[in-house]
């Protein structure tokens, strides 16, 4: 399959010459080391993290083919010092349960439990440390890539112990480091930064200037940057809705969420006449209970989401990163809200929107409504949209090549 991305409007690149936005044609950089090892360790609580490894796995296999990229679920590596297996007698994890929080929407007081769980990672360090340093033993690598928060700390002094000269990166799959430290520690690492904020951050936390390398967003899926021409009209038709008619997408991640009926049924109430797709996942019941539902057409658990997006003229979900990222790529203005729901890595993505101008950020999505009247009042979607396209989110390209830099850094001594 061949992908490529807009670069201008028009203008279709073939995806394998992107590189930094310095120079999109300069060739790969070759590493010092045949066939180098590089590590991504990620985690599936949440769906940001594997598909961000996932994704940049794709492109680096096309950039680099020579690396041997090998994906490590951190989950499973520290499985035999997880409290929650050992307390449910391995019938559940720490990930499971933080997932199955997600599942139900039980994030009020979310603070509280972070903080938990970051001071029951410090009080664990050293059996945490002594798993990974036999696991760095086992496999060494290098280059390690880290695309998780919380766990820097630990992954970090285990690998100096053992292979000091290694370099350590994180590639935050946040749009901030929020609250402070859950991404960025005090140690001399590499980060890879998707905004102006958590560069700062970096910054003001002391990193060398030479290790902070900021990219032009979050990490997106190859199938965002494919430029087949679509018939919205004709799409449109085939999920039974009108070709005219304004159209929302609601999302709330891999497991639906039942609000999404809340907001159906706030959107029928309008004096004018708006339809929705909505994302239901992986949430059969909330499928099952829009399927007879006027204007709505409830869409399962898919690979097809950028499709979806683009029949859509808005968006309207939670504040994730990913979520927010990918409708603003597609140039769909977002309608998210933060309160004491929502996640605190989360909540600084609405001061983002506001900053950007690329969306409006309510109180509580009760108020959709008058948010999408708001929306069509003047010339206010179509400016968001023109913000969206304007970002030119091109992370996914510009990452591998940072990778390499740091390892032909590495690497050049070996020559001899």
């Amino acid at each position: 399959m061949r992908l490529s991305v807009q670069s201008q409007p028009g203008d279709a690149i073939d995806m394998t010459e992107l590189t930094i936005p310095v120079d999109r044609r300069a060739p790969p950089i070759a590493p010092s080391a045949c066939c180098p090892s590089v590590q991504f360790i990620y985690f599936d609580a949440g769906g940001g993290h594997r598909s961000a490894a996932v994704a940049l796995h794709q492109i680096i296999g096309q950039r680099y083919p020579g690396w041997r990229v090998e994906l490590v679920n951190l989950q499973e590596l520290l499985r035999p010092v997880d409290p929650v297996v050992r307390l449910t007698r391995r019938r559940a994890s720490s990930e499971a349960v933080y997932n199955g929080m997600l599942k139900r929407g039980w994030t009020y007081g979310s603070l509280p439990l972070l903080r938990g769980l970051q001071a029951g990672i410090r009080l664990r360090a050293a059996p945490i440390e002594a798993v990974l340093e036999a696991h760095w033993r086992r496999r060494p690598a290098d280059l390690v890539v880290s695309l998780i928060p919380n766990f820097n700390g630990v992954l970090f002094r285990s690998l100096r112990r053992v292979h000091a000269e290694v370099p350590y990166v994180t590639i935050m799959t946040d749009i901030a480091d929020q609250p402070p430290r859950f991404w960025q520690e005090d140690q001399d690492q590499f980060i890879i930064c998707g905004s102006d904020k958590a560069a700062a951050q970096a910054r003001a936390r002391h990193y060398r200037p030479e290790r902070i390398m900021q990219v032009s967003g979050m990490v997106l899926s190859p199938r965002f940057y494919q430029t087949a021409p679509i018939d919205r009209s004709a799409a449109r038709r085939e999920l039974s809705l009108d070709p005219d008619r304004p159209t929302a997408l609601i999302m709330f991640g891999g497991n639906g969420s039942k609000r999404a009926l809340t907001i159906v049924e706030r959107l029928a109430r309008l004096p004018f006449a708006v339809q929705s797709i909505v994302m239901c996942g992986h949430n059969r019941v909330l499928a099952a209970q829009l399927a007879a539902t006027d204007r709505c057409r409830a869409i399962g658990f898919t690979d097809q989401v950028p499709h979806y997006m683009r029949l859509a003229d808005f968006f309207i979900g939670k504040p994730g990163p990913g979520s927010i990222s990918e409708a603003l790529h597609l140039g769909l203005p977002v309608i998210i809200e933060r309160n004491r729901r929502t996640m605190p890595q989360e909540r600084y993505n609405a001061e983002w929107v506001a900053q950007h101008d690329v969306g409006l950020v309510i109180r509580d999505l009760r108020h959709v409504g008058e948010a999408v009247t708001s929306l069509y009042r003047d010339d206010r979607l179509q400016r968001f949209r023109r913000n969206a396209l304007g970002l030119r989110n091109q992370a996914l390209f510009e990452i591998p090549d940072r990778l390499a830099a740091i390892m032909d850094r590495s690497l050049r001594p070996l020559q001899g």
